[in-house]
């Protein structure tokens, strides 16, 4: 019998509609009522970490989270599901890929219908990602995302649709794994992982988008003493307007680090072209180039490796690319 630790932490699976269809929390979780299908097979240990929708999910939640399950890792259960809103679930999902060794199949669900609606996700996508939790095989793959039948890695599952029950995709890779009527079945694993593992979050690391006619402002706003980083997704594959570079010189001289990402949906970010404001005019101003990961995802990288106290140099290695 394999024991699994179920997290609640909130979100549209946790949520139910009023007779005008608007979605709230409410003073109980419905998740709390249900009942496992498993049988003997599956003993669940349920704990409502927090009930609150995934916007309103910080740093020091996902710590939280983070610190439960290293407790759980010498409680003897086999794996750990966690249930959560689905627009921050990807950042709270690679935060734990990142801060947790691989001792325990993690796996983050969620819902994008609530409780009551018609043809809702939220039991479903639970069951599944407790079966997910309990194979043998997920111990060693990362933190996983699983939704609608698909199984992703953390590293690099986004939320692609705002209301569609296949909202979560991977792209370019695709999913990892399936849940089928026989069983979880895994087709591809991960490179690598470097585990970070943190006592504190960092504030004050942001994320911005280039767009065309980009100007300074938004860099001159958080050139501030208080700023441990900034994120830019950039235009193509990793180039910005001209009047933006003094303004992220600027950053660079304040020993702020910079790391930037393409704001495309595939492929990943490179020092390709050599006009002004090109990515090999910022590789040499000392932009780190992250590689393979999304605008949020990279500033999770970063929050993680400046709460853990990494030099210039080892921050740079650490977020440059997604493989570690």
């Amino acid at each position: 019998m394999k024991t699994i630790l179920v997290l609640h932490t909130g979100g549209t699976i946790a949520m139910s509609a009023d007779a005008a269809g608007n979605v709230t929390p409410g003073a109980e979780n419905p998740l709390d009522q249900y009942q496992s299908s498993f049988g003997a097979d599956i003993q669940l240990e349920t704990e409502d970490v927090f009930n609150i929708p995934s916007p309103h999910v910080t740093p020091t939640e996902m710590l939280r989270l983070k610190q439960r399950i290293d407790k759980a890792a010498h409680e003897g259960v086999d794996g750990v599901v966690i249930t959560h809103g689905t627009d921050t679930l990807e950042e709270t999902a690679y935060f734990l890929d990142l801060t947790l060794p691989n001792e325990l199949a993690v796996v983050v669900t969620g819902a994008m219908r609530s409780a009551n609606e018609i043809g809702s996700d939220g039991l479903h996508n639970l069951e599944t990602a407790i079966q997910t939790a309990s194979s043998p095989d997920a111990a060693d793959k990362g933190v996983l995302v699983v939704m609608n039948d698909e199984i992703h890695s953390a590293r690099y599952v986004t939320k692609t649709h705002t209301t569609n029950v296949a909202t979560f995709r991977t792209p370019t890779f695709g999913p990892i794994g399936l849940v089928a009527k026989q069983g979880v079945v895994f087709f591809e694993t991960l490179l690598r992982s470097t585990v970070c593992p943190i006592q504190t979050v960092t504030d004050n690391v942001f994320l911005i988008k280039a767009y065309a006619g980009m100007g300074p402002e938004l860099f001159d706003a958080i050139a501030q003493p208080s700023t441990h980083g900034v994120v830019i997704e950039a235009l193509g594959a990793g180039n910005l307007p001209p009047a933006t570079l003094p303004a992220v010189q600027k950053l660079l001289d304040m020993n702020i680090p910079v790391v930037l990402v393409s704001r495309c949906f595939n492929g990943i970010a490179q020092d390709v072209y050599a006009y002004e404001g090109g990515g090999v005019q910022l590789k040499r101003m000392g932009v780190i180039f992250c590689q393979g990961l999304n605008g949020q995802k990279a500033r999770i990288k970063l929050l993680v490796g400046v709460s853990a106290g990494m030099s210039a140099d080892e921050l740079a290695r650490f977020v440059a690319t997604a493989n570690s």
